[in-house]
C-alpha cells in the first residue's frame, strides 16, 4: 500500500510540474505560465482595465537580440500581430495590448516564434 501511496503522490507531482501554472495576481487576475518547445518560458497575464481586458504576454529566453513573431487572438480573432526582440538584461521580450470585454468568458491565446531558432511559445487564458 505505502508503494501505491508513493507512486500517485509522485504522479500527483510530476502532473503539476507539467501543467502551466495558474496563480492570481490581484484579486480578478488570471496569470499563466508554462515552457516553450525549446528553453524558454512564457508567461501570459489578464487583468481588468476600465472594463476591458489587458493582456500582457511576456517570454523569458535569457539570451538576447533573437527576434520573434508574436500573435495575440482574442475568442478566435486576431487582435495583434507582430515581432519583438528580447532585450538585455534578462534576453525576455513583452506585448501589453487592450482588447474589449465580451459577455461571457473571454478566450486568449497567445503565439510567440523565434525566427532564428523556430521554437514555439503558446499559451492560453480565460476571464
Amino acid at each position: 500500500m505505502r508503494k501505491l501511496t508513493a507512486a500517485l503522490s509522485l504522479a500527483a507531482l510530476m502532473a503539476a510540474a507539467l501543467m502551466p501554472a495558474m496563480a492570481s495576481a490581484k484579486d480578478g487576475d488570471v496569470e499563466k505560465s508554462g515552457g516553450c518547445s525549446a528553453n524558454s518560458d512564457w508567461k501570459l497575464k489578464l487583468s481588468e482595465e476600465d472594463g476591458k481586458i489587458e493582456t500582457e504576454f511576456e517570454v523569458d529566453q535569457n539570451v538576447v537580440g533573437h527576434k520573434w513573431r508574436v500573435v495575440l487572438k482574442h475568442d478566435g480573432k486576431r487582435y495583434f500581430k507582430g515581432t519583438r526582440v528580447t532585450k538585455a538584461p534578462s534576453g525576455s521580450f513583452e506585448v501589453r495590448r487592450v482588447v474589449g470585454n465580451h459577455a461571457g468568458a473571454d478566450r486568449i491565446r497567445a503565439r510567440a516564434v523565434n525566427l532564428k531558432t523556430d521554437e514555439v511559445c503558446k499559451g492560453k487564458a480565460k476571464f
